[in-house]
């Protein structure tokens, strides 16, 4: 029986990235930021339509080099609701996460409660763009306006995103793209920063070359994070072909609003008016539904088919943060992270796999007796 993953890497096609790399076995320069590279950000720069962007070996790192060039201290306001990775960043930076609560409908960085988090020691706040759907950026700007505090967003999700015809790259001081096989737009692994303020540009890309600013100078502490030329040739084979690639995932999405659209005690996640979604992923959330959130992953997999519970579990429960933080405060975010399901959604899954996925969450049989 044929397995339905839950993500699968979109390709440009095979003769396109050969004769992209092609150039390579001639000149043989194969990274420290050669002609592939250069192309990858200008042409980023223009998509994205934002002023600056560096890239990076991966998202990870280009978020963790981002809180190291702003010069963040203390804590910093953000979301358990999210990968690792984002917590990990702020935690390695030396700095304290101070967690806040989610809001229950697109499950990003509540800003009601925003203000009674900030302390004296705060220097920044990180949201997180989950799934494709956007932060309140409009409050988030006012908040960080009047505490006079950094805004890095966590835009691993949010690619090609615009609010309001405005470009999701644009908002904060900086935002951080994931280049990951698994996303809409991938350079095989890879990441980027985007920002205003030109004049972090030599700050940034110094810190991801070991903290070199010329011959001779290492004016700060980086670290090895450039991207190769391999994967810059691949962002830009797959940037030919990403808004093709983008409307195939808004045809399964659509597909999977048509079966669970009314279905009662599932609750979908559907992008608001002003919004141009990047159908990045496709989270159902269990509230009164005949099964739980676990017993349909049981059922999907007894079939072939592979969702994911994601994001569970919360940074703030991982064990690797045992008796430093709790979930007791942000119990919305607990709430969703123990009935949320994200199904298979990439490009090139039919529709008729849809059909199936979707009848067999309808089925409605236990597994457990």
């Amino acid at each position: 029986m044929k397995q339905i993953q839950v993500t699968q890497s979109s390709m440009p096609d095979y003769d396109t990235f050969c004769e992209e790399i092609k150039v390579l076995w001639d000149n043989r320069w194969l990274t420290n930021m050669g002609d592939k590279h250069e192309q990858l950000e200008m042409q980023l720069e223009q998509y994205l339509n934002t002023p600056n962007v560096t890239l990076f070996s991966n998202g990870h790192l280009a978020l963790e080099y981002a809180i190291a060039a702003f010069n963040l201290s203390g804590e910093v306001i953000t979301s358990p609701f999210t990968f690792a990775s984002t917590t990990h960043a702020i935690v390695r930076n030396g700095l304290t996460p101070v967690f806040g609560d989610i809001n229950p409908h697109n499950y990003t960085l509540q800003t009601d409660t925003l203000e009674s988090l900030i302390t004296e020691k705060t220097s920044a706040i990180i949201p997180v763009h989950v799934y494709g759907n956007i932060c309140n950026v409009k409050e988030i700007e006012r908040i960080a306006k009047k505490y006079n505090l950094k805004v890095i967003y966590d835009a691993a999700h949010a690619f090609g995103i615009s609010v309001d015809e405005q470009g999701v790259a644009n908002f904060g001081d900086a935002s951080m793209f994931s280049f990951h096989a698994t996303k809409v737009f991938h350079t095989i692994e890879g990441g980027a920063l985007t920002f205003a303020d030109n004049s972090m540009k030599r700050v940034i890309n110094s810190y991801k070359n070991f903290g070199i600013t010329g011959p001779g100078t290492v004016e700060y502490i980086g670290g090895n994070a450039k991207m190769n030329e391999f994967q810059a040739a691949m962002g830009l084979c797959n940037l030919k072909i990403i808004d093709q690639e983008i409307e195939k995932r808004k045809r399964v999405f659509e597909r999977y609003i048509d079966h669970l659209g009314d279905t009662k005690g599932i609750k979908l996640s559907i992008p608001p008016d002003g919004v141009s979604s990047n159908y990045a992923y496709f989270p159902i959330v269990f509230d009164g539904y005949t099964l739980s959130r676990n017993e349909v992953y049981e059922q999907l997999k007894k079939h072939n088919i592979y969702s994911r519970k994601y994001f569970y579990p919360l940074t703030n429960n991982l064990q690797c943060y045992e008796g430093r933080f709790t979930s007791e405060s942000t119990p919305v975010a607990n709430f969703i992270a123990n009935r949320v399901l994200t199904l298979p959604l990439y490009a090139d899954l039919q529709l008729e796999e849809v059909d199936k996925i979707c009848s067999v969450i309808k089925a409605n049989v236990p597994i457990y007796k």
